[in-house]
């Protein structure tokens, strides 16, 4: 979701990339005719849907695809790619539904291109993914059953990360200021100007002081592992697994975007899973303890982790908040989506805040409980 460590401005970074150009990058690099093209939404990468045409005896594989182009400053991190790549590979190999790269004609996963995308004389790292289907969960009336199965998504996913995969360059993923891994909520101070002086500032700025006094000094004692870092509702596809339109069951079809990649810890990923799916939902200090309970099905937390939680979550959506303020000041022409968070974040971390942490837990955890014995709903 974020370039690099130190939010530059997008401007500089940003691929910008015509649907011409972009037809004429797929043909060079990986050998394919695009018969089709649209562009998707980044948040500063640049990414088209394409669908390319077989001729008769071409090798088999997909028709659809995600040309995704990776942010010059990023780019300049082939390393820290190519393990996410690879990861994606692994965990599709594991059985997730995550993409896998299409080779360019070299045989590589990925391919660095210089070019006319955008100002100055950039380079770009250039990979084709497999187009998954579903729709974003941001776009569904979620339930408890759905949030559950995203919270066992998520601790699966960090699980087989940690214990299964191994790469030459998995240091890489060891990030140090990368201001989206959830450590980082203080370096959140040099861009809080970006709020100007209101009611929001101030609880950004007392959850920013509460995390360096509760969280910071706690970090040693959580698990580490491999985070996704980034299960956002709209990283998440589903699509529907029955045909009931009173009890709608949905399953995950897509796991989307590893940009994020960090070595982190389990109890920062389902802080990040809760915070983004509250995002759209009516009843958002519910959906915690739905997203725990499947979670902790597969890695149960300890205390000192849950009594955490709270301020994660909140550290969180100040870190989307935040962010998203001081890049749209840079970017304004790409206010709408990076705003996207904005517009129902401000009412969840002012309301989290007004009912307190001790009100907050004690749905969330009441609601994991209900879970441990039976199914979910």
């Amino acid at each position: 979701m974020s370039s690099g460590n130190n939010c530059q401005p997008q401007s500089l970074t940003k691929p910008a990339l015509g649907e011409k150009e972009a037809m004429e990058l797929v043909d060079r690099v990986f050998g394919l005719k695009v018969s089709w093209i649209r562009p998707l939404p980044s948040y500063d990468d640049q990414n088209f849907h394409v669908r390319v045409s077989r001729n008769k005896g071409a090798a088999e594989g997909a028709d659809e695809y995600v040309l995704k182009i990776t942010n010059s400053e990023d780019s300049q991190e082939p390393d820290l790619i190519e393990v996410q790549t690879q990861a994606m590979m692994f965990l599709s190999a594991e059985g997730f539904p995550s993409a896998t790269p299409c080779l360019t004609k070299d045989g590589n996963i990925m391919s660095l291109e210089a070019g006319d995308m955008g100002p100055g004389n950039k380079k770009y790292m250039v990979r084709l993914l497999t187009y998954l289907p579903g729709v974003p969960v941001a776009k569904i009336p979620t339930n408890a059953q759905i949030l559950y199965e995203i919270g066992k998504l998520a601790a699966s996913l960090d699980k087989a990360l940690s214990e299964k995969f191994h790469h030459p360059s998995v240091k890489s993923l060891h990030r140090g200021q990368f201001i989206w891994n959830l450590a980082n909520v203080p370096l959140l101070d040099q861009y809080i100007y970006a709020l100007g002086q209101n009611k929001y500032r101030e609880v950004v700025e007392q959850v920013i002081e509460q995390f360096k006094g509760k969280i910071i000094p706690k970090l040693s004692s959580f698990r580490a592992c491999i985070n996704h870092g980034d299960l956002n509702d709209h990283n998440i596809l589903v699509d529907s697994s029955s045909a009931s339109l009173e009890n709608p069951q949905y399953r995950v079809s897509g796991i989307l975007d590893f940009g994020d990649m960090s070595y982190g810890y389990y109890v920062f990923e389902v802080a990040i899973a809760i915070m983004y799916m509250m995002i759209e939902s009516p009843d958002p200090l519910s959906v915690g303890g739905h997203v725990l309970a499947g979670f902790e099905s597969v890695v149960p937390l300890t205390g000192e982790e849950r009594g955490a939680l709270f301020l994660l979550v909140s550290g969180r959506f100040s870190q989307s908040l935040v962010i998203a303020a001081h890049t749209a000041l840079l970017y304004p022409e790409n206010k709408e989506y990076l705003m996207i968070t904005a517009k129902t974040g401000w009412k969840h971390l002012m309301t989290m805040s007004e009912v307190g942490q001790e009100a907050v837990e004690k749905t969330w955890f009441e609601t994991a409980a209900a879970y441990t014995n039976r199914a979910p709903a």
